[in-house]
């Protein structure tokens, strides 16, 4: 079969690899494959926990096993197969490339993931998290995998705890996190994005969870924020933020949540008034997500009180980090999830020009009722990964701590409970993993999101009470990784839409006439 691809670039100064121009030309990648014996090496683990010799000796944390494959030899491309499809086949071929290698970028949106290949689901698997399993991901999904688990236990895993005393990430690590092609994956690349697939981003949801690195707000930065910009920005306000917003270099955040008003959107007291072709803003938000750190910040605001109900006067704005006016107050000390900057935002007589208008005036509740079940499902496939995650760390530790002259894991009471949190997460990971292939096919609607969101959350904090229980008093001891991912869970339920507005949302999908 003849493969060709259009408006090939090979050029150096192209940014793109042969899978999205992620690494160096096509021809090099496949060159370098070429001459690179394909030997296997499991990604470093994440440090060792300083644990006293009275302690129970306890696996490194952030470091999930990684279940890799034997290598094969890497097919021949014919004469007639284009190098940037070399490339690709080559890619696919290996499991894990020398150091030397590339960053792998995400699978695009043509990546077939139909479950053609023999994959184990998560209640076979040996571990939860395990590479390779899952039919709804594909081996360039794995491959694409392995990178970002390697980036996360270099990258961030050795800093995280110093990021948590100063209560934010460096921004060094955006920029990395940048060129790997973490940021903006879904993002369409004819707005400056990777152009992924939304699985691709799932897998970065998923190994931020499996490190127990709450820290850096990528997450929120391309799945909630972007996502605003590349579907309802001007092609100015595309070209100027996208870019730079993928390469890391431009944080973005977004302003709902004021002291006054929640999960009430609508009753947002911050405002935009006109002046001439400008607006003048004013008001104050809390509990802002990369809030200190944010270059763009995306603040919602009523531009028309006498519109017919509060919704339909609420309109999306774009205000730059260093305008006049706008005020970053103090970062949040919050009970967990340390790392990630938190704060209150102050806009005072902000003048903002006409061109800060995201998308059209009055139209900002609309623009917000279409991207919250995305959030919605981010935050369930938070919630369900991190629940992965402490399973795993807690049977690690039950298999190895003795009592009654006998390892924690061969008492009946343990193997029970661990039989019923195993249940439960895989049941639950199934039905997220549904919302998810519903969600590509953009088949997914806002009571299945508010349904994930509020049953995954609660979820996670159900099994961080029982893991740090079948840690005994070593699970309330912070140097223990189960004990910052209880503390972290505990938000869940309440960010995104409290757990409260969620059951009312499925409630109302049920009796609606409609």
């Amino acid at each position: 079969m003849h493969l060709s691809v259009r408006g090939w670039d090979d050029s150096p100064g192209n940014p793109r690899s042969a899978l999205q121009r992620g690494g160096e030309g096509a021809r090099g990648v496949a060159q370098s494959l070429a001459q690179t014996p394909p030997e296997l090496a499991a990604p470093p683990c994440g440090p060792q926990l300083a644990v006293p010799e009275a302690r129970p000796t306890v696996p490194p944390s952030g470091c999930p096993s990684v279940r890799l494959r034997p290598p094969r030899s890497p097919p021949v491309p014919s004469a007639a197969v284009h190098p940037a499809m070399a490339a690709r086949l080559l890619l696919r071929s290996l499991r894990v490339l020398s150091a030397r290698s590339a960053p792998r970028p995400p699978p695009s949106a043509r990546c077939s993931h139909s479950g053609a290949e023999a994959r184990l689901e998560t209640p076979s698997a040996k571990k939860l998290t395990d590479i390779g399993i899952r039919r709804i991901f594909s081996s360039e999904h794995d491959i694409f995998r392995e990178s970002v688990r390697k980036f996360f236990q270099e990258e961030v895993i050795p800093h995280h705890t110093e990021w948590e005393k100063a209560g934010e990430v460096s921004r060094e690590v955006w920029e990395k996190a940048g060129k790997q092609g973490l940021l903006g994956i879904n993002i369409a690349e004819k707005h400056g994005g990777i152009g992924g697939d939304l699985l691709s981003t799932a897998v970065t949801w998923e190994e931020q969870a499996y490190s127990n690195c709450t820290g850096p707000g990528f997450s929120l930065h391309s799945d909630i924020v972007m996502p605003y910009i590349a579907n309802y920005g001007t092609k100015e306000q595309i070209e100027k933020f996208i870019p730079q917003m993928t390469a890391g270099k431009c944080i973005g955040a977004i302003a709902m949540t004021e002291p006054g008003a929640g999960s009430d959107l609508q009753g947002v007291r911050t405002n935009a008034k006109r002046s001439g072709s400008d607006w003048i803003l004013n008001g104050s938000k809390v509990f802002i997500t990369n809030g200190w750190l944010s270059d763009l910040v995306i603040v919602v605001a009523v531009t028309n009180r006498e519109a017919r109900s509060p919704a339909h006067g609420i309109s999306l704005f774009l205000v730059e980090n260093g305008m006049k006016g706008f005020i970053k107050g103090r970062k949040l000390h919050k009970m967990g999830m340390k790392a990630q900057d938190t704060a209150e935002l102050f806009f005072e007589d902000v003048r903002l020009p006409a061109n800060a208008l995201l998308g059209e005036e009055n139209k900002g509740f609309y623009y917000l009722m279409q991207e919250l079940p995305q959030e919605r499902l981010l935050i369930a496939e938070l919630a369900i990964s991190a629940c992965e995650f402490m399973f795993e760390e807690t049977r690690n530790y039950v298999k190895q701590r003795k009592a009654f002259g006998k390892t924690v894991a061969h008492i009946q009471t343990v193997q029970h409970k661990l039989a019923e949190l195993k249940t439960h997460i895989c049941v639950t990971r199934a039905f997220v993993d549904s919302c998810l292939q519903l969600h590509e096919t953009k088949r997914l609607d806002s009571g299945s999101a508010s349904m994930a969101k509020y049953w995954a959350s609660e979820l996670q904090n159900s099994v961080a009470y029982e893991c740090v229980q079948l840690h005994g008093g070593w699970g309330y001891m912070w140097e223990y990784p189960i004990a910052k991912a209880y503390v972290d869970a505990r938000v869940q339920p309440i960010y995104g839409g409290t757990n409260e507005i969620m059951k009312e949302l499925i409630a109302r999908q049920i009796v609606s006439d409609s």
